[in-house]
């Protein structure tokens, strides 16, 4: 499975984005990428490999900012490569999303964004969502995922940013676990709590079909319908090393439980 992971805070985002990619590696991945608010607008850096081959790059070509979104891919529709590794864009550059799970009308959805002019540039069903926020803008970030989301059928755990809507991330979930972590003045997002107990124990397990606005010192949970919903936090009680494990003997029978 892919892992997900988000930050919104005061923090550089870039270290803890990539040391909660390496929480997750035990899921096992073929790519890895990321993408962060800098500057006034947003950058992203892709590679194909272990999560060193990122850090390498990210070396060479630092990227500054306090939040951002980061993914572990698995491929599924298209090869490993950089261009089929998340985030992904849409057309402008301006929209990305990191996405684990399958859309399973993406080509449909595609032959319409086609169409209506959008220019892809991956083989990957998740980057129908880019394009597919993209044309469903209308005013706000979280409105325009929720449009595109009800044109979805399949599964997704999902976290979107735009420089349009700054210091906000959006992640909504069908299918695909997906996590909040609440910690002093940030918020983190993951598809797995392994990513988030070094930084926060107080966590919110989304459901189907719900969407959460995060902000670097808030959160709001909506339907895909935008209807407010109300969940207290949970403490997690585990350390690092349980929490990988979850309470399962190993490994393979907690992914077994998952799906």
């Amino acid at each position: 499975m892919c892992g997900i992971v988000c930050y919104l805070g005061k923090r550089p985002a870039l270290p803890i984005l990539v040391e909660c990619l390496r929480r997750l590696e035990y899921r096992g991945y073929d790519s890895s990428g990321l993408a962060v608010f800098s500057n006034g607008g947003i950058r992203s850096v892709r590679a194909v490999g272990k999560i060193q081959e990122l850090e390498e790059r990210l070396r060479q070509d630092p990227v500054a900012g306090t939040g951002g979104i980061a993914h572990t891919r698995w491929a599924t529709h298209g090869a490993p490569s950089e261009a089929n590794a998340h985030p992904h864009p849409d057309c402008r550059g301006e929209i990305y999303v990191i996405h684990n799970g399958i859309i399973e009308n993406h080509q449909e959805l595609r032959r319409d964004l086609e169409r209506r002019g959008h220019a892809f540039v991956s083989e990957t069903d998740t980057e129908v969502l880019s394009h597919l926020v993209e044309e469903c803008w209308r005013d706000t970030l979280e409105d325009a995922v929720m449009r595109a989301l009800r044109r979805v059928t399949g599964a997704f755990g999902i976290g979107v940013i735009a420089a349009a809507d700054p210091a906000k991330i959006v992640v909504a979930r069908r299918g695909s676990p997906l996590i909040l972590g609440i910690g002093d003045g940030e918020v983190f997002a993951a598809s797995d709590v392994t990513a988030l107990v070094s930084h926060t124990k107080q966590v919110i397990y989304l459901h189907d079909d719900e969407l959460a606005v995060l902000t670097d010192d808030t959160y709001r949970i909506s339907n895909l319908l935008d209807q407010p919903i109300f969940r207290d936090q949970q403490t997690v009680d585990w350390d690092v090393a349980s929490a990988e494990k979850q309470g399962y003997p190993h490994f393979m029978l907690k992914e077994i439980h998952e799906q």
